[in-house]
């Protein structure tokens, strides 16, 4: 006994050497050693010992290792009965320890299967002993959790191995045993497997969804549980229109409960928030918005049980909510309760509505959310008529947020249907913009909705909406005494205004659908901003006057504007607006926006408006800007635009250091807004560009060397640190090395190294709009070069000196042009194997193949050929290689 003890500590301490040692001398002996013991004659009764008594899981480990060695030895086979007593030893050990380390489960799992396998022919007593799978497997899964998963992996490795060839046993024996296994076994083991899917399933829905039902109903103490829980259930829910099986998924008696335990405990928390004074989750609009979307889809699910707890529960706290305002004793928590309730029900309304895009969807649900619509448009009746006494703000947005899910949905889809629906939807809209002007979350949203209604698809609806006297209405009174969010006097923060472009954006489109060419009209829907213009004229005329009303003014003019200018992309409005502003070929407002920028160059939240409305106006979107061939519009237009810029940039450029996090928002933005100004005057087609130096009219030069001097104050870090900036930037120089590269040749030479450096970065940037803009300036220079050292080279008449200059640049600093192909050339050829440098060397050396000295259309083409087999032949030589992972995204 005492040697037994000995051998099996021996053979524990030769495990952990072998499994857990460092030293590479130790871990060699120990398994030398551990060979010798599988070959020995008592390996067979020292496994059992080592897996009776062995401490440590790795004696476990080697004692199944050894085991499979021997009953898959082909020579001196074990005899049957010591198999079939392995066979039993085996499923025993894993009945009675269900907690093993996986790695020895595995391992005897491994080895039952490797003799079950092998022994599949054998007989005793003609009973084949070792094709009883299915009694041997049945005993574990009716067990505990542990034993069932051992008895599926029993399943699942036995199918594996059975179906595994093995090379130390013939092909023919390996074909007869999977062939037999199939036709006596494999359709009960798959049978087996689907009814413990089925109780898996039953059993993970019916215990996910109680816990969610618990969830739901304490959600105070898991709030972040909700998002998770209701992200599952979208999913299943989203995955009911695909699912092909006849029996029932569960799905359809799960679902229900999940979204009637959702919406009674939004209810339920009314009363909880305000009696403990909890955070209301309805502060939180990205959260609910959030659970809404999650929810949409599961609550059309058996959307017919969704519907009738939604009519139930509306109308349960309609009434009520009715009963309170009616009653003179109500209190208001009372009342507050029952909003808070209604707000609830209203947004879920909404987003079951809004799901109906998920699932295809039937007469009869249509006519459920007409039942749905129907109640929140009575109960918006109720509150609009108390709205002069008193309103609830997160009642009101829940009524937006439903009429926008109503919008996407129903309106416009069939215009009689939705005509009526319209009315009411713009009557809503209109009364909020009356009362809740003082509100911006309501304004905006309220704003944003009249935007989305006015954008104008399908056209017959749009034009029945603006034939709605709501809507004639807005267009004839859009002032402070009608809407108060258009005030000034009420205005804290200039940003505050931001919702009035949003809101003349509208009004313009509708404007336009019935304006045509009737100059009256439009004259008299432009008073309000004629009057503004006025007054801030009048402001400005005098040496003193209130500042904080003149910067208002002015901002909510500007916004205004652009609103305006925006909507108008037809010709025909568009050149009634300009004609507004420059009668008689005066620009009456400009010198008030000039004024304004000189004054308050350093207050951003005034100069950005100025600046964007300018913008706007030089914009030739849809080539609504076309002047007559005798007009001197485009002209002036641009006058005032290079005045603009120069006023800015010259005074933006006095302020000094800015703080780093301070520096887009006080100089770089309003630089960046100028960028894209300049940009669109210069690839506008309404400015004859070459008539400024010869009339010696600096005009141009002006805006040019303003550009200039504002590139030259940024470092080249933040021309790519801020997206906006980048994008303005490298899109204004790409017109100006197309069609002013006589200025850019005009240049200091450290100026273009600046400008060549840029672009040099910019060819790496993210951003695509940029990387195409950089090479197409690029090609630009390089063209301009080109056709500057041919026209030398044929004996033409002297360059200009500026052409001089910048070719004499470019001689003296020709690593700026080829730098940037050097580089990409040697990382590429660098980056593969020394036998493949050569070859990589040659594809670079292919590019010019067949290529002329000349710029002819033709020429680029076989280029361009060139070029695209190039970049397959590299990236094919680098898919074929370990080398080159860097190189090849900036091949891509």
């Amino acid at each position: 006994m005492a040697d037994h003890v000995q051998s099996l500590a021996q053979l524990e301490i030769l495990c952990k050497q072998l499994y857990e040692t460092t030293e590479t001398g130790v871990r060699l002996q120990a398994e030398k050693a551990l060979v010798e013991f599988t070959n020995s004659p008592d390996c067979l009764s020292k496994c059992q010992l080592l897996l009776e008594r062995g401490s440590s899981s790795y004696s476990q480990l080697l004692a199944a290792t050894c085991l499979s060695k021997l009953v898959s030895r082909t020579s001196n086979p074990l005899p049957l009965e010591h198999r079939i007593d392995i066979r039993n030893y085996v499923l025993n050990y894993l009945a009675t320890r269900p907690k093993l380390a996986e790695f020895v489960t595995q391992a005897l799992i491994q080895l039952y299967s490797r003799i079950t396998k092998l022994g599949w022919f054998d007989c005793q007593k003609d009973d084949y002993v070792f094709r009883n799978v299915i009694a041997d497997v049945t005993r574990f899964l009716q067990d505990s959790v542990e034993h069932c998963i051992i008895g599926v992996t029993i399943l699942s490795q036995l199918t594996n191995e059975i179906n595994q060839a093995d090379t130390s046993h013939p092909l023919t024996k390996h074909r007869k045993i999977a062939s037999s296994f199939r036709d006596s076994s494999l359709f009960d083991i798959f049978t087996l497997s689907c009814n413990l899917l089925k109780q898996v399933k039953r059993l993970s829905l019916l215990y996910v969804n109680l816990f969610i039902l618990c969830v739901f109903q304490h959600w105070e103490f898991a709030p972040n549980s909700v998002h998770y829980l209701l992200s599952l259930w979208q999913r299943l829910a989203a995955s009911v229109p695909y699912v092909k099986a006849t029996e029932p998924h569960l799905l359809e008696t799960y679902t229900p409960e999940v979204t009637k335990a959702y919406i009674t405990s939004r209810l339920e928390s009314v009363c909880i928030i305000l009696r403990d004074g909890l955070e209301d989750p309805l502060d939180d609009a990205g959260l609910v918005q959030q659970q809404l979307d999650q929810l949409s889809t599961i609550g059309r699910c058996e959307y017919e049980k969704t519907c009738a707890l939604l009519v139930q529960l509306f109308d349960q706290s309609a009434q009520t909510y009715q009963e309170l305002l009616q009653s003179t004793n109500s209190s208001t928590i009372d009342i507050t309760v029952q909003e808070g309730r209604l707000t609830w029900l209203v947004y879920i309304i909404g987003a079951v509505i809004g799901g109906r895009v998920s699932f295809a969807s039937t007469d009869e649900q249509d006519a459920m959310d007409g039942e749905l619509v129907c109640r929140v448009l009575q109960l918006m009746n109720l509150t609009d008529s108390r709205l002069a006494q008193a309103g609830n703000e997160r009642l009101e947005l829940a009524m937006l947020s439903f009429f926008e899910q109503f919008r996407k949905i129903y309106i416009g889809d069939q215009v009689q249907k939705s005509s009526k629906v319209s009315t009411v939807t713009t009557h809503t809209l209109i009364t909020n913009l009356k009362y809740w002007g003082q509100c911006e979350p309501i304004t905006s949203k309220t704003l944003q909705l009249l935007n989305d209604l006015s954008i104008g698809y399908p056209l017959p609806s749009v034009r029945k909406l603006v034939k709605l006297s709501a809507v004639q209405f807005m267009l004839n009174n859009h002032t402070s005494e009608h809407f108060s969010f258009l005030g000034v006097n009420n205005q804290s923060n200039l940003s505050d205004m931001r919702c009035r472009t949003t809101f003349y954006t509208a009004l313009g489109r509708l404007l336009m659908v019935d304006l045509g060419e009737d100059e009256d009209q439009f004259e008299q829907f432009m008073l309000p901003l004629t009057a503004a213009f006025e007054a801030v004229a009048q402001m400005f005329s005098t040496n003193t006057f209130n500042e904080q009303e003149a910067k208002r003014t002015l901002v909510g003019l500007v916004r205004d504007l652009r609103g305006i200018a925006f909507a108008f992309n037809a010709k025909t409005s568009f050149m009634m607006l300009f004609d507004w502003m420059y009668p008689s070929l005066y620009p009456a407002y400009m010198p008030i926006l000039q004024r304004a920028i000189e004054l308050w160059y350093h207050v951003p939240a005034c100069t950005t408006p100025v600046l964007k409305l300018m913008a706007e106006l030089v914009h030739n979107r849809s080539q609504r800007l076309q002047f007559d061939v005798s007009s001197p519009n485009g002209i002036l237009l641009f006058r005032e635009t290079s005045k603009m810029i120069t006023t800015y940039g010259n005074r933006i450029l006095t302020i000094g250091e800015v703080p780093k996090d301070q520096v887009y928002s006080v100089k770089l933005k309003g630089v960046s807004v100028c960028f894209s100004m300049l940009k669109a005057v210069l690839s506008g087609n309404y400015v004859n560009f070459g008539v400024f130096r010869l009339y010696g009219d600096d005009a141009l030069d002006n805006a040019l060397q303003t550009f200039i001097k504002l590139l030259l104050s940024i470092p080249h870090s933040d021309l790519l640190d801020y997206p906006k900036l980048s994008q303005s930037f490298y899109s204004l120089l790409e017109v100006l090395t197309q069609d002013h590269m006589n200025f850019i040749a005009s240049l200091e030479p450290h100026v273009v190294m600046y400008i060549l450096s840029s672009i040099s970065e910019g060819l790496t940037a993210l951003d695509t709009m940029v990387c195409t803009g950089c090479c197409s300036s690029l090609d630009h220079i390089v063209t301009y070069l080109f056709k500057q050292l041919s026209r030398s080279t044929k004996k033409r008449p002297a360059a200009m000196a500026t052409d001089d200059r910048f070719l004499h640049i470019m001689q003296q600093h020709p690593e700026m042009i080829q730098q940037y192909f050097a580089d990409l050339r040697n990382s590429i050829v660098n980056s593969q194997p020394p036998e493949k440098q050569q070859a990589m060397h040659l594809c670079f050396e292919n590019l010019m193949e067949g290529i002329e000295r000349n710029l002819l259309t033709k020429n680029r083409d076989r280029f361009t050929q060139n070029l695209s087999v190039f970049r397959r032949e590299v990236n094919d030589s680098m898919k074929n290689s370990s080398y080159g992972v860097n190189s090849n995204d900036m091949m891509s």
